[in-house]
């Protein structure tokens, strides 16, 4: 095997430039072409590939050598720039390539269990499994160096902008965070055990109260939950924390991070400030708390049309205090036949919805099942309501509001992919004004929708004893293109209002001292107004690279099961480990 010495490399392969130039580069060798008194090699580095030429004017040693190439070997090369005969406009270097005058095999490869290339069908597991293989393929590389741009952009930002980055720990006291916790064990302290940080949450508010007035960190976060295309076991999230400011302060430097952000990265335009919709206006508007806002087919309510209607399924709804509520896909009666809305009738029967109503207008007259039970003009006031014309398909859910907007919000999702009209480009929007409380019919009691420190809308308070439905939060989330890209609010930092909010969550003395002591500890000692959020940055990133799965931003993701394929995690450990810890594993019955 050759070595480097006497070879240090001055271009990366996607970079070579200046026809007559000594150059030096590395590389994978990503195809041979052995013509026989000609070979060609293309070099692959993270920047792109390189046309290496060996021809009859090269030494024969290293002719011979080029001739014994192949996909994969690892090779520094030197060489002239010289203009390439055959020219390729879809690369880079495509008009030039090495005339090649030394060349070093610095490693041999066996063959690859799959080719090295972008455009792949390889199975996804077996990608996994070979991580280090698949990251080789340009796209990959390029999503990673893209989420790395996201990360300097949001430190040079935050940095200018007067933030002090701290870490935080990463084994913390286990406190409810809305999912499971991941557990670390103590060898020291037999029996207790630490939490992973599913964000960090306290510290960043027990960093106000010391002091430090803006707080950033790139923070890992871990949460045990049941994984899917947008979610991790592990994440990151841009995580900031701001003192004596309110919403609009909080909301106007995070617009001005997004808007520096897609113009330096991505040369887009995101006009300031973003457009807001409170979490009232998202549910009916779109049946979603954080909406798509690329494409219209809002939702619309026609329940004092239908109230007193012979159609019992739309009376009997509106008399429950429900609702009867639709969406109109415009000129998809070609696409929306009656056996595709067969599907969606099962479809939203699996989310929750006892059926689907619709009209569909092919002919000159609409098709309604339900117009039998309608009187004289009713169907017409429905159709002039919705602006529903010729062409068009028009899709009914009654039901309780909880049950009608999520789930023709779904269905809006799923209805415009099906007739592909949701076009390309960035839609932000911030979502206000969350509900505080959310009411928990298993347990019979109200529950917090954001943790129990978010601070309650100035003229809600006095609803928290008397009425908690009542209550909105100053809580916000950035939304883009139907993706919850972060969430935050501003704090509680008045004690006596703190306990109160706990009274309300049903929280007794033990179980605060118990959970969030050594905050409520802390804010005796007087706090500064702050507020923050924490931005995704893998979420980010796969919007920004323009995938859908945030394994293909991750360097080594888990998959469904949250094992990572190529290391074997999570292992067995040895049972001295487990002695140490004072831990013994309970056999699982599903494996007897």
């Amino acid at each position: 095997m050759d070595t480097m010495q006497g070879l240090k490399r001055t271009h990366y392969c996607g970079d070579v430039e200046g026809i007559g130039n000594e150059v030096v580069v590395g590389g994978y060798v990503q195809k041979v072409r052995d013509l026989g008194n000609l070979i060609f090699i293309d070099l692959r580095d993270r920047t792109g590939i390189v046309q290496l030429a060996f021809d009859d004017s090269t030494d024969r040693e290293i002719f011979s050598k080029a001739s014994g190439c192949h996909a994969e070997y690892v090779l520094m090369a030197k060489g002239v720039v010289r203009e390439r005969e055959s020219k390729n406009d879809t690369i880079k270097t495509g008009h030039i390539e090495i005339d090649v005058k030394d060349l070093r095999i610095l490693a041999k490869a066996q063959t690859p269990p799959f080719e090295i290339v972008d455009d792949t069908n390889v199975n996804e597991e077996l990608r996994l499994k070979y991580r280090y293989l698949d990251l080789r393929r340009n796209v990959l590389q390029q999503n990673l160096i893209m989420r790395s741009k996201i990360a300097k952009v949001a430190r040079d930002y935050y940095y200018e902008n007067g933030f002090i980055e701290i870490e935080t720990p990463m084994m913390i006291k286990s406190t409810p965070e809305g999912a499971r916790d991941y557990l670390v064990p103590s060898r020291v302290h037999h029996g207790k055990f630490y939490a992973l940080p599913q964000s960090p949450q306290m510290y960043k508010q027990l960093l106000m109260i010391s002091g430090f007035d803006r707080y950033i960190q790139l923070a890992r976060c871990f949460r045990d939950e049941d994984l899917r295309a947008d979610r991790q076991p592990e994440f990151t999230q841009i995580d900031l924390e701001m003192s004596f400011v309110d919403v609009e302060d909080i909301l106007e430097m995070n617009e001005g991070f997004i808007k520096r952000l897609f113009k330096e990265i991505l040369n887009v335009d995101i006009p300031t400030p973003l457009p807001r919709l409170t979490y009232k206006e998202a549910m009916e508007r779109y049946g979603s708390d954080k909406p798509d806002t690329r494409f219209g087919m809002e939702i619309q309510d026609i329940s004092d049309l239908v109230q007193n209607s012979g159609f019992g399924v739309f009376s009997s709804a509106v008399d429950a205090g429900g609702s009867v509520r639709a969406i109109v896909a415009k000129n998809a009666a070609t696409v929306l036949t009656r056996k595709e809305i067969d599907k969606l009738t099962e479809y939203v029967r699996g989310i929750g919805a006892k059926g689907l109503a619709f009209i569909r207008w092919v002919e000159d007259e609409p098709s309604c099942g339900f117009a039998k039970f309608l009187a004289d003009g009713e169907l017409d006031a429905i159709l002039s309501r919705l602006n529903a014309e010729k062409g068009d398909v028009v899709l009914f859910v009654a039901d309780k509001n909880k049950v009608t907007l999520p789930v023709l919000g779904a269905l809006r999702l799923k209805v415009a992919k099906q007739l592909d009209i949701i076009p390309e480009g960035y839609n932000f929007l911030w979502i206000t004004e969350f509900p505080f409380f959310e009411y928990d019919e298993d347990s019979d009691s109200w529950i917090a929708m954001h943790h129990p420190f978010t601070m309650p809308m100035d003229d809600c308070i006095e609803y928290l004893d008397s009425d908690p439905g009542k209550v909105t939060a100053k809580a916000y989330d950035l939304v883009l293109n139907g993706t919850e890209l972060s969430s935050g609010s501003i704090r509680i930092t008045d004690y006596e209002l703190q306990q109160k909010m706990f009274r309300a969550l049903g929280l007794t003395d033990e179980e605060i001292e118990a959970k969030f002591g050594f905050l409520v500890e802390a804010y005796k000692y007087g706090a500064a107004p702050h507020g923050g959020m924490g931005i995704g940055l893998d979420r980010l990133a796969m919007l920004m690279c323009g995938t859908d799965s945030l394994r293909d931003v991750t360097a080594f993701p888990k998959v469904q099961n949250a094992s990572e394929l190529m290391s074997g995690a999570p292992n067995v450990v040895d049972g001295e480990q487990l002695n140490e810890l004072s831990i013994s594993i309970i056999p699982d019955k599903k494996e007897n």
